[in-house]
């Protein structure tokens, strides 16, 4: 039979990325940060984008939104928006769709915000830039708005406050009220719940799915908690080492695993249930960024309802283990 390979289809997605390549310029040579990844966000839906520290989650992402630092070039590939390519985009033409239709939640609210500025004034800015037209009396009303929607209290008087007058998990909140501000037809949450607490994390989560709803927006969702992805996401991406490894509906990457490193992050995961004894450890991927691998090993091969995993593991049925070699590669 013939394998069916992941394409991915501009057509009916909202954000298509193809074959995206970005490498980065260290005092050891050129690295391979991002090594051909392909996968399409569809309208209205939740994907999770998942994988350890380094995998190259975020910076796909930023490669498409044109938000790398000096260090980094997008060598080739393209990044479909709505008909767009934005990797061939000048920056004025980006800055016109970031902020507007693509909100982004960034994953450290305290640096992203500006210290200086008055939260209100920073969530206007945005309006202000994408909405030429707008009276400051609309611009005020809609502050408001927003801050009432993302859950803060009295906003009339916490939008003349500053970003340190404000918890971590009230700063994230502001966060998601500049990322919703336009409208956007996408939401990106670049580890929105990082160094929150399990409560907060809960509501930071709520809210993003509440909005999303809301504003009728996609929403990406970068992290690399597999129990946020269960409760959130309609699809999952697994990457490792910068490419796409195994790509399925949520429900069949749990419980139809197919890679060897998605079920190494799997393994790694304390269970309540049963006595798992010692916890699976997973191997860093990213000193290996400077090879590139075999193309055809790369390649996403169908093996079931929309899940697509590395041709090279398409063969193994759910529960099957690796041999000796593969399971060195990812778990430590």
């Amino acid at each position: 039979m013939t394998p069916e390979y992941f394409t991915s289809d501009p057509a009916t997605a909202l954000l298509s990325l193809q074959e995206v390549v970005t490498e980065f310029h260290t005092e050891q040579g050129v690295v391979r940060g991002i090594d051909g990844v392909s996968y399409d966000v569809r309208p209205g839906e939740c994907l999770g984008v998942v994988g350890e520290s380094g995998s190259g989650k975020s910076v796909t992402i930023m490669s498409a939104l044109g938000l790398l630092p000096p260090s980094a070039t997008v060598r080739s590939g393209h990044a479909w928006f709505d008909g767009t390519d934005l990797l061939q985009c000048s920056e004025r033409r980006l800055s016109r769709v970031r902020g507007k239709e693509i909100g982004v939640v960034f994953q450290d609210p305290m640096t992203a915000l500006n210290p200086v500025m008055s939260v209100g004034a920073q969530i206007a800015e945005s309006l202000r830039a994408h909405n030429p037209g707008m009276s400051r009396t609309a611009r005020r009303a809609r502050v408001l708005e927003l801050l009432s929607d993302v859950g803060i209290p009295d906003p009339a008087e916490r939008a003349k406050q500053y970003p340190h007058q404000f918890s971590g998990g009230m700063r994230q909140r502001v966060m998601v009220a500049i990322a919703i501000a336009n409208r956007p037809k996408l939401i990106i949450a670049d580890e929105p719940t990082t160094a929150l607490d399990v409560t907060v994390q809960a509501q930071i989560l709520d809210l993003l799915l509440r909005v999303q709803a809301e504003v009728g927006a996609a929403l990406v969702l970068i992290t690399h908690d597999l129990g946020v992805i269960a409760e959130m996401a309609d699809r999952v991406v697994v990457m490792n080492g910068g490419r796409v490894v195994e790509q399925a509906p949520v429900d069949a990457l749990f419980h139809d695993t197919r890679h060897p490193y998605t079920r190494a992050l799997l393994g790694s995961l304390p269970r309540m249930d049963s006595d798992v004894g010692r916890l699976a450890t997973v191997q860093s991927q990213t000193q290996g960024l400077a090879v590139v691998p075999d193309a055809a090993e790369q390649r996403l091969v169908r093996v079931g309802p929309d899940h697509y995993v590395a041709s090279a593991y398409a063969h193994r049925a759910d529960g099957a283990e690796p041999d000796a070699a593969e399971s060195k590669e990812v778990v430590a």
